[in-house]
């Protein structure tokens, strides 16, 4: 029984915390989905920018004080302008989903709404992890040794 119980408190951390990706595996899936080049931003920096936002965690969350907002997902896209979660005021959904997509395990719409992010006038800017980390800086850590 007691047996029985740890797994379900496991199963249960699991389901939680989501998808924790490792560095080369994530790597190669943005890879896969179009990220590296894309707008001219390589690799290494949605590399950085995940890695600093959310530490590679699907199910990261965060909630802002000051407007009522959250960011959501590995890149932590924000309800205020990009995505709708039901409960941010005065909310503008650019990306057309629902913030629970962003926490999904599949980063594929998680990728398709950071996009759609870069393709506004401030681009990667728009992330202050990736301003105050990755901007002007070597970044070749990020992606070295994953074959991409």
């Amino acid at each position: 029984m007691k047996a029985l119980l740890i797994l379900g408190f496991l199963f249960l951390l699991v389901t939680i915390q989501g998808k924790v990706y490792e560095r080369c595996e994530l790597a190669r899936r943005m890879k896969q989905l179009g990220m590296d080049g894309y707008e001219r931003i390589s690799l290494a920096n949605w590399m950085c920018l995940a890695r600093w936002e959310s530490g590679y965690n699907t199910r990261a969350t965060n909630y802002n004080r000051g407007d009522q907002s959250t960011d959501y997902g590995i890149f932590q896209i924000n309800s205020r302008y990009w995505c709708n979660d039901g409960k941010t005021p005065r909310a503008v959904n650019a990306c057309g989903i629902s913030c629970n997509v962003l926490l999904q395990d599949d980063i594929t719409q998680a990728v398709a709404c950071a996009k759609r992010v870069v393709r506004d006038p401030q681009g990667i800017r728009a992330w202050v992890a990736w301003r105050n980390r990755c901007q002007n800086r070597d970044l070749t850590e990020y992606v070295r040794g994953c074959g991409v």
